[in-house]
């Protein structure tokens, strides 16, 4: 499994250059690559395309460096070629790019008197970065919209997987996620990230109406759309840091209690025809429902769990787990008017989906009222962790 590292470097001038040969190098693949299929209806291969070029001629760039750029756009060809099964109407890359990304692979790096070595064309001066961490399998540089940031993977050996108990996780938009087993719930509390969420939008609006009265191309609308955009990241940072250290606070809680196997609700398809009024369609887009999915799933995998395929889970809210009656709950408080059967919601959603797991759903289980533990609750704290091991406690997962 790989994590990454992500360190802001700021506005760096001796990047620019770096920045723009990879441009170069990466638009004369797409060039030549396109100009071949259209005069001699020939797709090109990767090494083909690294031979004509010759590793992209570099000018600045060490020589894998140089290749990284001609492969990403074989790697975006794949990608298409893939997509368009699916979607008809996805476009290849032909699109030539100014600056892109600069990639160091892991037999270039090395660390040197506490710095990071990045090296460049024969003869010139190597890039050396203040480095307190260890050595990185890959490195590659990127623009964010405002300024230059390192991204260093490494590689984070997986537990071995052993056999434990089944927990299951139920996505939500008041809970972000409510995660346990038979015999342990554990309720995610999301009044922050709502609260969160509520504030971004009210920046939103604010920023936007003074925007929209300066006059296109002024100088105070530039700085409005910086100071807008500014702060927009400063609230995003602060919404992924309470999802990444909840999430990883739940799966450390579930796996002291001998849970190896993962099972989450799949609501993947929840948004589409949804039409709840503006105010709860608005709260349900922007629910972040697949990311905290993501969150769940690596975290797990990194303590050597089995992380199974999504559940459906329809009318798993809806149905007692106690005498198998389904109707539709008012609020938050399931009761169920045939047994009598009372429990918090997202929480019988959450053993609903574990019992569709096992092919009991459907089924009246007797044993539920006596067995079925008070759920606990969880709550974001600064100083919860994000991540477990070294030396990517800050990491999140790769894309």
């Amino acid at each position: 499994m790989f994590v990454v590292r992500k360190i802001r470097l700021g506005r760096l001038p001796e990047l620019d250059p770096l920045a723009r040969e990879a441009g170069r190098i990466y638009s004369e693949a797409v060039i030549r690559f396109w100009r071949v299929v259209r005069r001699q209806d020939v797709w090109l291969l990767e090494k083909d395309l690294l031979r004509m070029l010759t590793n992209g001629s570099p000018k600045v760039l060490h020589s894998q460096s140089a290749q990284a750029a001609i492969q990403m756009f074989s790697a975006a060809l794949r990608t298409w070629r893939v997509r368009r099964k699916a979607d008809p109407a996805a476009r290849p890359p032909k699109q030539r790019k100014k600056f892109c990304k600069v990639l160091w692979k892991g037999q270039a790096l090395r660390l040197v008197d506490g710095c990071l070595r990045l090296p460049l064309k024969q003869g010139l001066r190597p890039l050396l970065l203040p480095w307190r961490f260890d050595l990185p399998k890959q490195v590659e540089i990127g623009w964010t919209g405002r300024e230059y940031e390192l991204r260093a993977t490494y590689e984070v050996p997986v537990a071995e997987k052993e056999d434990g108990l089944i927990a299951s996780a139920d996505l939500g938009e008041v809970h972000p996620v409510v995660i346990g087993t038979d015999d342990f719930h554990l309720i995610i509390n999301g009044r922050l990230l709502r609260a969160k969420r509520r504030y971004r939008e009210k920046i939103k609006a604010k920023f936007s109406e003074r925007i929209d009265r300066k006059k296109r191309g002024g100088v105070k609308r530039k700085k409005l759309v910086a100071a807008k955009q500014r702060k927009l990241r400063r609230i995003d940072d602060q919404i992924r840091d309470i999802e990444q250290k909840v999430t990883e606070a739940a799966i450390t809680a579930l796996h002291r209690r001998g849970a190896r196997t993962l099972v989450i609700g799949d609501v993947r398809d929840l948004r589409v025809g949804y039409d709840c009024g503006k105010v709860q369609n608005q709260r349900m887009h922007q629910a972040p429902m697949g990311r905290i999915r993501n969150y769940l799933s690596y975290k797990a995998e990194r303590r050597g769990w089995t992380v199974e395929e999504p559940q459906e889970e329809s009318y798993t809210s809806q149905e007692c787990p106690n005498c198998a009656h389904r109707h539709r709950p008012a609020g938050r408080r399931f009761k169920c008017p045939s047994c009598g059967f009372e429990a918090q919601r997202d929480v019988v959603g959450q053993v609903n989906i574990l019992r569709k797991y096992r092919g009991e759903f459907g089924l009246p289980a007797p044993h539920v009222i006596g067995g079925m533990a008070s759920p606990a609750g969880l709550r974001w704290k600064p100083h919860l962790r994000c991540s477990p091991a070294k030396p990517t406690e800050e990491a999140g997962r790769s894309a």
